[in-house]
């Protein structure tokens, strides 16, 4: 197998409301499209894969600006798009081992990117090549990985899976349905009364946490902590009341300390804090887990291990942000660590290994229960969402972070020829909203997936290229209003 040529588009989105998370204020990103074209066996495919460029989450420096951040983030992606093209494999995983190797070497020799951000651009690639793979094969993405079609070969990744294959250890089927975790931002409106007029939004989508939880029949939920411990405790206070007052009795969330804590000590004077509070035991009994409280820069230090290992009636810590590399998981369960999450931005083989060994750990260590969640907050389609969901449910997460249909107006940004054909092949995961955009179709919190499932991987037609725009330079991916706080525009 090689690839032929990859090719980059963007779209620019604009969110409908403002969304804050660490350092950074979302209120536009370009949204790059990845089209590969590859050649088997004197056959020629075409795939795709797409992703929001969000500022501040690959790298975290406030000193950069979000144009430098961009020309990074094109940087890498072109250099894993350079590499997919010199490497000719027997299979899609092997081809994915040489392309990483070659791009980790890049990234640290060359300029000192972080796996994560090196990573994303191998995703982008890898998931295009995934697309185009099963639709040569006129495989799904489960059957391909349940039949090991990819040439997985787990045992390179991590020497306790010697011998096995991905279907011994992964859900006989994939999930058909997944509950939407909807994310509670920093500064999200509670209520209705809190929206302030100036920002209320008359899109027709619900705007506050109360009105979603009305309209969409939400019960999971991912609750954002600002590191400030007054301020999220009052913020949790809010929310536990707001869950009383309207009669939310059966729900469950996570807590996700966005890197907030410079190390595991401060974060557990916080929980100490939390836990003394009488009027949070009841709505804090609902906790499913703590997502990343400690920067990335030492949540994976020997001292983070010490701190975890003296903490008796610890919550379940998972990290995520510091999952940037193959070895960062068993470095973090040794250390103390419940779990990790899998985004799609961070690698689908990558994933799929990672929950490979959290089965073969929960299979071996009665009484102990590895987490893997399911986190990437602002995913919208119609690519990248699809292939997120079914990655998650050939991995059987059966809660997952959603929220790009919040913080967006559903596809109300793509071209009339996507929109109707997301429709027309997706219609159980997508609905005609009354203003005339497709929206996730959201069902006592819940969204069905059997379409996605049937597709090759998530997405059932390619999109028509000619309708977005090429990618040339970073200026084609820059628009304006993003803030970034404490640091330069």
């Amino acid at each position: 197998m090689k690839v032929l040529r990859i090719s980059l588009y963007v779209l620019p989105m604009r969110a409908r409301m403002p969304f804050r998370y660490g350092i950074a204020e979302l209120t536009s990103l370009p949204h790059v499209f990845v089209r590969a074209d590859i050649e088997s066996n004197g056959k020629r495919q075409t795939g795709v894969a797409a992703d929001g460029l969000p500022p501040k989450w690959f790298t975290k420096h406030p000193q950069t600006t979000f144009r430098d951040d961009l020309a990074d983030m094109l940087r890498v992606i072109r250099q894993a798009a350079h590499f997919a093209q010199q490497v000719e494999a027997e299979s899609v995983y092997g081809w994915w081992r040489e392309v990483a190797a070659l791009q980790t070497r890049w990234a640290e020799e060359r300029h000192g990117y972080p796996p994560l951000l090196s990573g994303f651009g191998v995703s982008l690639v890898e998931r295009a090549v995934i697309d185009a793979f099963c639709r040569m094969k006129q495989l799904t993405f489960g059957q391909a990985l349940r039949t090991n079609e990819f040439g997985i070969r787990l045992g390179d990744l991590y020497d306790e899976l010697k011998g096995l294959q991905p279907a011994e250890l992964l859900p006989e089927q994939p999930l058909t349905e997944a509950a939407v975790r909807h994310t509670v931002g920093l500064t999200d409106p509670l209520g209705e009364d809190d929206i302030p007029d100036a920002e209320r939004v008359t899109d027709g989508l619900p705007q506050s946490l109360e009105s979603c939880i009305a309209r969409y029949g939400l019960s999971y939920f991912k609750i954002k902590l600002c590191g400030d411990g007054e301020r999220d405790l009052a913020r949790l206070a809010q929310i536990a009341a707001l869950f009383a007052r309207i009669g939310l009795e059966s729900f469950a969330f996570t807590l996700d300390g966005n890197e907030q804590y410079a190390a595991i000590e401060p974060f557990r004077m916080f929980w100490e804090q939390l836990s003394r509070r009488q009027e949070l035991a009841a709505f804090m009994k609902r906790l499913l887990f703590v997502e990343q409280p400690v920067r990335r820069d030492a949540a994976l230090q020997a001292a983070a291990g010490e701190a975890l290992r003296d903490w008796r009636g610890r919550p379940p810590v998972i990290i995520d942000e510091s999952g940037g590399t193959l070895g960062d998981l068993t470095t973090a369960l040794a250390l103390g660590y419940a779990g990790a999450s899998h985004k799609n931005c961070k690698g689908i083989i990558k994933g799929i290994a990672g929950a490979c060994l959290l089965a073969r750990r929960n299979n071996l260590e009665a009484g102990t229960r590895f987490v893997l969640s399911g986190e990437d907050l602002g995913n919208v389609g119609p690519v990248a969402l699809l292939q997120d969901l079914t990655v998650m449910a050939n991995l059987g997460i059966r809660h997952v972070e959603r929220n790009g249909h919040h913080y967006f107006a559903g596809l109300s940004m793509f071209p009339p020829d996507i929109k109707a054909q997301t429709l027309e092949h997706h219609g159980d995961l997508y609905r005609l909203h009354e203003a005339g955009f497709p929206t996730l179709d959201i069902r006592e919190g819940r969204i069905r997936l059997s379409s996605l499932l049937a597709a090759p991987f998530g997405v059932a037609a390619l999109p028509p290229f000619g309708q977005l725009s090429p990618v040339r330079s970073p200026d084609d991916l820059l628009q304006d209003n993003i803030i970034i706080t404490g640091g330069t525009q």
